[in-house]
């Protein structure tokens, strides 16, 4: 079957231009003038449209373990509800549990994904047990299309890394040209900090914020920074939120060093204010790293335009209000730390666009081009070009809509956005050549994606 996408304004980095796009099956096969391309099979009226690659979030987190619960989206709900928003392709976390392997965590979630995505999807490691086992198996990862480790700094007693470990990993890494993931936080200050606070009868969720400091995320930030340039590892921080980590992540990158840094919608528009809303409604607001005083928001802005901040994903992680948010009642380190998003990333980045924030070219490039380089994709991904896959947005600019938990399709039963007016909404999405939204809804399958077995960071190699 071959579909020809026309009238719309193909979006690239370098901005938007008119053309049609041709599809051949799962493939672009010819991107050309207007009116040179087809006939074809079907064809898609993209006039008064932007034309994209498909959006690509490299921090989602599925069906995950955490706190002796698990984030409510599964492979299939959470790719329907990304593909609903204009993302074809996730890379989502292995979570590696103590005292077990990385390859079998591997295998664990191949067994929960394969056969259950409605779009492509890779996985990143989570390296929580640093042993020489695992420090072996890193290759056996990379050769199995993974090449990015993710690390802690935070969650003691979970998730956390001693310094030492993490130079060994990263050590490892700079060997097998993988790239180092880090979640930057002082966690051995943090709990600290919640521990005392919570001695003081402080228990609410704005505990969460007042007690991870962003001080602790730009000491910690820097010194994982110190880290890699010690041991010669590109290094790659997820999820940065505060002003302070951003400016670290500028020297390294204005020094030379392989720094990379992405953010979040979340820490764009939302703020601890949200966290201190009144009847515990601010536990839907609980995520690490926290949510910051709006002061920070215009430097994380500003980062995005001069590519301190390389890409921006969503750590999407969906904990339900009832009866998981409501574990830390009480005691505000039990709420489970998370916040879902991975519907409305496009939107809320175009929402960056309207506002004069962002160009149109940075907008694909944060969202799409530049993580399918970043994580061994591209050109696969990422482009409107001949010979990539068929992933493709047709966006409708002009189009209004209210985000709310009615509308949505995540499978959480709030949404962190509830309220919000936007301009911008995805009109029909191609996963690999097939149209899995249309305007008159989903028409996509949990048994369409495939993994990707992805390279190593293109902008090293």
């Amino acid at each position: 079957m071959t579909t020809l996408i026309s009238g719309g304004q193909v979006l690239s980095t370098a901005g938007a231009s008119a053309a049609d796009v041709l599809v051949d099956g799962e493939t672009i096969v010819a991107v050309g003038a207007p009116g040179t391309l087809g006939p074809a099979d079907s064809v898609i009226d993209a006039t008064g449209k932007y034309v994209l690659p498909g959006g690509i979030d490299a921090h989602t987190h599925m069906e995950m373990p955490f706190g002796g619960t698990r984030s409510v989206d599964s492979f299939g709900t959470g790719t329907t509800a990304a593909a609903w928003g204009g993302t074809t392709t996730i890379i989502d976390f292995a979570v590696q549990a103590k005292g077990t392997s990385l390859l079998s965590t591997m295998d664990k979630w191949h067994e929960k994904a394969d056969g259950n995505c409605a779009i492509d999807y890779g996985f990143h490691m989570i390296v929580s047990d640093v042993d020489d086992s695992s420090l072996k198996e890193m290759q056996a990862c990379v050769d199995g299309g993974v090449g990015s480790f993710k690390m802690f700094m935070a969650y003691p007693g979970v998730f956390y890394s001693t310094d030492g470990e993490i130079l060994l990993a990263m050590q490892k890494a700079r060997e097998i040209g993988a790239t180092i993931m880090m979640h930057a936080e002082n966690g051995i200050a943090i709990d600290q900090l919640a521990a005392q606070a919570f001695a003081a009868g402080k228990i609410d969720p704005v505990q969460h914020g007042l007690t991870r400091p962003p001080e602790l995320e730009g000491e910690a930030t820097s010194r994982a920074i110190q880290l890699a340039k010690v041991t010669g590892a590109p290094l790659y921080i997820v999820h940065l939120s505060a002003s302070q980590a951003l400016a670290a992540v500028a020297k390294a990158r204005d020094d030379g060093q392989n720094v990379f840094a992405e953010t979040c919608p979340q820490y764009l528009y939302l703020s601890i204010e949200d966290l201190a809303k009144p009847d515990f409604e601010g536990s839907k607001y609980v995520a690490s790293p926290p949510l910051r005083e709006k002061s920070h928001q215009a430097d994380l802005w500003r980062g995005l335009r001069t590519n301190d901040l390389s890409v921006v994903s969503t750590d999407h992680c969906p904990f339900c209000f009832k009866d998981q948010k409501e574990l830390g009642r009480g005691d505000f380190r039990a709420i489970p730390n998370g916040i879902p998003g991975v519907e409305h990333r496009m939107d809320l980045l175009h929402q960056g666009v309207v506002a004069g924030e962002l160009t149109l070219g940075r907008w694909v490039e944060t969202c799409s081009t530049t993580p399918a380089r970043m994580f061994g994709l591209y050109p696969r991904k990422g482009v409107i070009a001949a010979g990539s896959d068929a992933d493709i947005v047709v966006y409708d600019p002009a189009a209004k809509q209210t985000l709310s938990v009615e509308t949505h399709h995540m499978n959480v039963d709030y949404s962190a956005y509830e309220g919000m007016e936007i301009t911008g909404k995805v009109e029909t999405v191609l996963s690999r050549g097939r149209v899995v939204v249309s305007p008159s809804g989903f028409t996509g399958s949990t048994t369409h994606g495939k993994f990707l077995s992805r390279g190593l960071n293109q902008y090293l190699n």
